[in-house]
């Protein structure tokens, strides 16, 4: 082992309580993107992390502006002969509903056995001071071996959809010749993970209305069509009994299962059990011919995120509500296209709503599946990685979320990405009690030491 890969871990180990008070600091920050009354939070952690970066010797660091909210920059390139490394991440967070169900307080990052919560310890604030804290590390022991920069986004949690524009106004500031993007995870605390492959996203608002204003429940009832009712009808269309979606030609660009990728599926560790215990249900559900890891790995989705309708307050109030509203996603696999997905539901909507209502649908967001080579340098280095630390293997898997940046890098900067990163499939991502495995945590810091000096 070199000197400085050996001095780099020796600090790594030797500052553990330092990496976790800073990492306590920027959690207690609440970037929360969706929310205009945290516009303020998500500008003090866009300076939060540009001044961090900057301690870390990184130069040329800016908050750049976007239609939303700014993009953290940065770029250290010292060695001309050397390869440039671009380091993605994201400051926002989800919203913290149900704030209830929140054990400790979710901007109160706390430490409770071996794990750390609080909102973003895992996605991604964690797995972002995971790679400051490698570099931190290994500029201690020496210089950095390579070139770097830094696409530190706000945007994320609500679909990136200032990203692509930025990365195309700012192509030549980013070119680079990969991507190191640890917003993915491990299948678990003892199997190292590669993802290779991310579904896309398709993200729709359908609003269904009837009377012009609320009507009383007495005297409309059994007269005009509920718009709740005729959303839960539309709704329950969108499946058969078997979770196959009915969306007109929805499967006809879903790319088929080869043999080999069915057989890769099979090799990896997570069981039925291993889903029913994450997720907390009795029964999974969806497409019987397909295994539940290929179910998220490989086939596409449509789920509802969220419905509301009429009156649910505290008590009764006996309305026939004048709309009815429901957020809908779809996860997408390879080769389908959000555009002709929008275009799809809006063919069922026209062939399935009655005409006892009217309905909008609105499309915001949507990005592509993408599929990483693995023969790329990147994931060769990050392998090898992952097993200096682990000691076996590293698993390779296709992730059932999405990262739209990844498929904006593959499209406008020509480069792929490395996707890893160290949180846990029981992290409670967008739910209360989110949480980070601190030891999982710190082996994911020596990985990224690794990492680097392996490139």
């Amino acid at each position: 082992m070199t000197d400085q890969r050996q001095t780099a871990l020796d600090y790594a180990h030797q500052h553990k309580t330092d990496f976790l008070q800073t990492l306590q600091e920027l959690v207690a920050l609440p970037s929360v993107s969706t929310d205009e009354q945290h516009n303020l939070d998500m500008q003090r952690t866009a300076e939060w992390v540009a001044t961090h970066l900057k301690q870390l010797g990184i130069v040329n660091v800016r908050i750049m502006p976007t239609e939303g909210h700014p993009v953290v920059y940065g770029e250290w390139s010292e060695l001309p002969d050397k390869p440039v490394v671009l380091i993605y991440g994201h400051y926002d967070v989800q919203p913290v509903d149900p704030i209830e169900l929140w054990r400790t307080g979710p901007f109160t990052p706390t430490i409770v056995g071996e794990n750390l919560y609080g909102r973003g310890v895992s996605d991604m604030k964690g797995q972002v001071m995971a790679t400051l804290n490698a570099l931190e590390a290994i500029a201690h022991a020496g210089t950095f071996p390579v070139n770097l920069k830094f696409l530190i986004e706000g945007e994320e949690e609500i679909g990136s959809p200032s990203l692509g524009k930025f990365i195309e106004e700012n192509k030549d500031l980013l070119k680079s010749d990969m991507c190191l993007n640890t917003d993915a995870g491990l299948i678990g605390k003892d199997f190292p993970t590669i993802t290779f492959g991310l579904r896309g996203l398709a993200y729709f608002e359908l609003r269904v209305y009837g009377p012009d204003h609320d009507l009383h429940s007495g005297l409309a009832g059994g007269v005009v069509h509920n718009p709740a009712q005729a959303l839960a009808e539309l709704i329950a269309a969108m499946h058969d009994q078997n979770g196959r979606i009915m969306l007109p030609d929805f499967y006809d660009s879903v790319r088929v299962l080869t043999k080999e990728e069915r057989d890769d599926f099979a090799r990896l560790p997570t069981t039925d059990d291993d889903y029913l215990d994450q997720m907390g249900v009795k029964e999974l559900w969806g497409e019987s011919e397909y295994s539940a890891s290929e179910r998220i790995g490989a086939r596409p989705t449509l789920e509802i995120n969220g419905m509301n309708s009429g009156f649910t307050g505290k008590g009764q109030k006996t309305v026939l509500p004048a709309w009815a509203m429901a957020k809908i996603s779809c996860r997408l696999v390879p080769d389908q296209d959000p555009k002709v997905v929008f275009e799809q539901l809006q063919r069922f909507l026209t062939e399935k709503a009655p005409k006892t209502i009217r309905w909008e649908l609105e499309k915001l967001s949507g990005a592509p599946a993408s599929i990483t080579d693995l023969d790329q340098p990147g994931v060769k280095a990050i392998a090898a990685a992952l097993y200096s630390v682990w000691g076996v293997r590293p698993f390779y898997r296709r992730e059932g979320g999405s990262i739209p940046v990844v498929s904006q890098m593959q499209t406008i900067l020509k480069i792929e990405s490395v996707l890893t990163g160290f949180g846990l499939p029981d992290d409670n991502l967008h739910a209360p009690n989110e949480k980070l495995h601190l030891p999982t945590w710190y082996r994911g810091i020596d990985t990224l030491i690794h990492f680097f000096l392996n490139i």
